[in-house]
């Protein structure tokens, strides 16, 4: 087996495909458009903000908030920072939770999870949007040593601290958790960063692209390839 304690997953993308989930929300989508654009802005906004900013040091959802209702309305000196956070939760939190419901995984997805919980290995989870619900929608509640959303970390992926809290949340150091996602800028360039060892979940075509470019990391399409990778 790798030399590792845990392996830890993104949620969005990695344990299910995306598409499925954006055919599901397009009429909102086209509905709240410039919401969905400022929201999107907001959170590069935070993403790109380092120590010593006003807004680092600021509650996460206020300041996304504060940044969401000012970009959607920035000829207004007066947007609602209130208004928009219960927008933001209404609409798009718990708004969108829903439509989990009837979202397939990825195949051998549980069956992967289960035989690597056998072989005594920790199972984490690190999403950057809530994954409660979520989870429990999808089937997946109640197999995890941790599941943890980004948000309430306050820092948003890349940044390498919620990666850091996850490995002290499942009780080793970051070099031994394999963190598994699909997105090369967020999920492994952010675990690379807080020192795991990282695996990229990419479509079949892509996979012998994506290993030509990507030496580092592992790269797989097939949740069984990610086991044997695991256990070889």
């Amino acid at each position: 087996m790798l030399e590792i304690d845990a392996v830890a997953f993104d949620l969005d993308g990695t344990l299910y495909p995306n598409y499925r989930f954006y055919l599901r929300i397009l009429p909102f989508a086209m509905k709240e458009h410039r919401l969905l654009r400022a929201f999107g802005k907001a959170r590069d906004i935070l993403r790109a903000t380092r120590i010593g900013d006003p807004l680092y040091e600021q509650e996460f959802y206020e300041a996304q908030a504060f940044l969401t209702a000012h970009l959607l309305d920035s000829e207004t000196s007066h947007a609602d920072t209130a208004a928009m956070r219960q927008k933001i939760e209404d609409c798009i939190y718990r708004g969108w939770e829903p439509v989990f419901k009837n979202i397939l995984l990825f195949p051998h997805v549980p069956e992967t999870l289960a035989a690597l919980k056998r072989k005594g290995l920790k199972l984490g989870l690190l999403s950057d949007f809530p994954t409660e619900r979520k989870l429990m929608f999808l089937g997946l509640s109640g197999i995890w040593d941790t599941a943890l959303c980004s948000e309430e970390i306050g820092r948003l992926k890349p940044d390498p601290k919620p990666f850091m809290v996850l490995a002290e949340e499942l009780g080793t150091i970051p070099e031994r958790v394999l963190y598994v996602g699909n997105s090369r800028r967020y999920d492994v360039t952010g675990a690379a960063h807080a020192g795991m060892q990282t695996a990229l979940k990419v479509p079949f075509l892509l996979q012998s692209f994506s290993k030509s470019i990507n030496r580092k990391n592992f790269v797989f399409c097939d949740y069984r390839y990610l086991f044997n990778y695991v256990i070889k």
